[in-house]
Formats: structure tokens, C-alpha cells, sequence
């Protein structure tokens, strides 16, 4: 497997995996498989932080993208997700790989704060734990132990105020 980011040949690929990933409550399109195009197309897409893992024949099998974020009104932050593997790589370190992978070039970068809802199940083994012991407040009513954030070594304690995502999670 090999993490690189993402082309503009991936495109397609990437929305697949994501609705291979995902399941939609009506059964249709998860939103997740057309969440990244919408990112992709807003003011705080980070081109950096969309990430591929691919198998032995190139073959896109993961994706993760992290976007701006704002704290307070303050871009201190990234959004992180969709993650999503295809269910035939699940289990077997791809979504570990692209969360080690996204959240180093985020630290490279100087990033103070990785910010995501996720299951309390999986994303501590990451370092995240619930947002509102580091003073981050989730934009709805998610239950704290979702709403999860990652301070990194750029953060300092004055980041600290409600969360807002990219646009495009307004829709969702």
C-alpha cells in the first residue's frame, strides 16, 4: 500500500470508494461519496491534506481529506473527513495509514488542531478524545463523545470557542 495525495485522475475513484464505504439511509448515494466533490470545490479545500492509499496495482482503496476549520472564527483548525476504505481493504490498516498519514502532514504543516465526529471506539487510538476537554464546542448538538479534536504541536491552550467546518458540512 502507498499514501500519496490525490491527482486530478483520482476524482472519480476517490467517490467511489466512499460509496463502496458508506451507506446512504434511503439506500441511494451516501452523502459521503459527493461531500468531497463539494469540498473540493470550496474556499477551504487544502489540496495537501486529500490523501490516497493505494494497492499493489495502483488502485485507489482509501481516501481522507481535512479541511479548514475554524475555532472562534479563527483558521486554527482542520476538519477531517470523510475517511472511507473500500469494504474489501477494510481491516487491514488502511484507514490507520491515512490517519497517521494526515495527521503528520498536518503537524508538518504546523497545524495546531485536528478536529472531527467520529466513533469514541476508534478514533482514540489517534490521540483524539472529546473536543470540549480542550474548550472546542461541535457546531450542533453531537454528543461530546463524537465531537472529537487532536491538539498537535502547533496548538496552544488560547484555541478555544465553537467549531465551524468547511460550507459544504452546512448541508449535511
Amino acid at each position: 500500500m502507498l499514501i500519496r495525495r490525490e491527482t486530478p485522475a483520482d476524482v472519480d475513484a476517490i467517490r467511489a470508494v466512499h460509496a463502496a464505504a458508506f451507506t446512504a439511509p434511503d439506500g441511494g448515494v451516501p452523502v459521503e461519496a459527493t461531500l468531497v466533490d463539494a469540498l473540493r470545490a470550496d474556499e477551504d479545500w487544502l489540496p495537501a491534506y486529500s490523501l490516497v492509499a493505494t494497492g499493489p496495482d495502483g488502485q485507489v482503496v482509501g481516501h481522507v481529506v481535512a479541511t479548514r476549520g475554524r475555532v472562534a472564527g479563527q483558521p486554527v483548525a482542520l476538519g477531517l473527513g470523510p475517511l472511507g476504505v473500500l469494504p474489501d481493504w477494510q481491516r487491514r490498516g488502511v484507514g490507520s495509514a491515512l490517519m497517521h498519514a494526515v495527521l503528520g502532514a498536518a503537524d508538518a504543516r504546523d497545524e495546531p488542531l485536528v478536529v472531527l465526529l467520529g466513533h469514541p471506539d476508534y478514533y482514540p487510538r489517534f490521540g483524539f478524545r472529546p473536543a470540549v476537554e480542550l474548550g472546542v464546542t461541535p457546531p450542533q448538538a453531537w454528543g461530546p463523545q463524537y465531537f472529537q479534536a487532536r491538539p498537535l504541536s502547533a496548538w496552544h491552550e488560547s484555541i478555544r470557542g465553537g467549531f465551524r467546518y468547511a460550507s459544504p458540512f452546512d448541508d449535511l
